[in-house]
């Protein structure tokens, strides 16, 4: 991420935040590993928040897209995807997550994040997607954030 970038998003973010104001950062990992490149982003965006609103950081192993693959079963059929879709056994061993749900899409479709997204985001079963354990990370992070709002 290049310096200034993300001290931007978290500033435009947390502009319109309210007494319990969080802003959670979400961000493909590539070939980094999460657990040494989360602690680092999370320092800077907090020298942005400062006691003005809760920052979190969540960095999906590889892509965002491997949280699809988690889930396969659940998106199979929709966004051109076959109806038989099985995760692997280890999704977030994929590398090119984009790559596997194209190779997956039949002849002459191609996988597009700007029109895929979003539909197979609210078509996935979470409790599946956990199978990834970043996925599972952001989930624990937003269950502990919403019990740290409850009280």
């Amino acid at each position: 991420m290049l310096p200034g970038e993300l001290e931007r998003a978290v500033e435009l973010a947390g502009r319109g935040l309210r007494s319990f104001g969080v802003v959670l950062i979400l961000v493909d990992s590539d070939d980094d590993c999460p657990k040494e490149l989360a602690p680092a982003l999370l320092e800077r965006a907090r020298q942005v928040a400062r006691d003005r609103w809760r920052v979190s950081v969540i960095l999906a192993k590889s892509e965002f897209e491997t949280w699809f693959i988690a889930a396969a079963e659940s998106i199979a059929g929709h966004a051109g995807l076959p109806a038989g879709l099985r995760p692997p056994a280890d999704p977030e061993s994929i590398r090119d997550a984009k790559g596997w749900l194209q190779k997956a899409m039949p002849p002459g479709r191609r996988y597009s994040e700007t029109i895929d997204q979003l539909s197979l985001a609210r078509t996935m079963d979470l409790s599946a997607a956990r199978r990834a354990p970043s996925f599972d990370k952001m989930c624990r992070e937003v269950e502990r954030l919403l019990s740290e709002a409850a009280v």
